[in-house]
């Protein structure tokens, strides 16, 4: 008859050491990392918002006369784009246009006057132009800007707020002069009793966080 009692594996002895190992460290003994460097949008003016290609983006890239090297491709994530003649050229923070007049410059050396043409297929956009909303959201997420967005325009886009959420304590945090500023927003006002002056606009880049509320 085997005795009762408790058998440790090899891998049960070393989560067990890992547990300990941990459980004798805490947040507050370990270094503390520095703050994330703020990151400016790329919009220049808000007023002739453009869209910038960014990387995960699907390209479609269309050579004139020249269908053996053109077809669909996707920025890398450092924000670089290869082709079927050329390799490296810097996409991500380009508007399409900018970046057809590019490969036209490098395909020049195995084209004759090469005419290109670029349609984003797939929109993600650089990380300075998304907008990202975090929290008691019903779908947090990272937007897409798009021309004229207001934070209604947001709050659709993320399904509105939780139950638990805080919305008139909610903080928009926004890169001015290098610098990350905090802003109130008026959420629950907004999108609970209708009150349209609580409607702001949202630029490329912001950062949207709902808190929950505290019963």
């Amino acid at each position: 008859m085997k005795k009762k009692g408790c058998s440790l594996t090899v891998s049960g002895a070393i989560a067990c050491a890992s547990v300990l190992f941990l459980g004798g460290c805490s947040s507050n003994d370990l270094p503390t990392l520095p703050s994330s460097t703020p990151q400016a949008s790329l919009t220049q003016n808000i007023n002739q918002y453009k869209y910038l290609i960014g990387p995960g983006d699907s390209l479609n890239i269309f050579v004139w006369g020249n269908p053996e090297i053109s077809g669909t491709f996707t920025v890398r994530p450092d924000g670089m784009l290869s082709t079927s003649l050329v390799d490296d050229v810097p996409a991500s923070g380009r508007t399409p246009t900018d970046l057809a007049r590019s490969l036209e410059m490098r395909l020049a050396e195995y084209v004759r006057d090469p005419i290109v043409t670029v349609i984003v297929q797939g929109f993600v956009g650089p990380y300075s132009e998304q907008v990202r909303v975090i929290g008691e959201a019903s779908k947090p997420k990272a937007i897409n800007y798009r021309e004229n967005m207001t934070l209604l325009d947001v709050m659709v886009e993320v399904g509105g707020l939780t139950e638990y959420a805080d919305g008139n304590d909610a903080r928009l945090i926004r890169v001015v002069d290098g610098q990350q500023r905090q802003y109130g927003l008026n959420m629950g006002d907004l999108l609970r009793d209708g009150q349209i002056r609580a409607n702001v606009d949202i630029l490329p880049g912001d950062i949207i966080i709902i808190p929950e509320a505290w019963f």
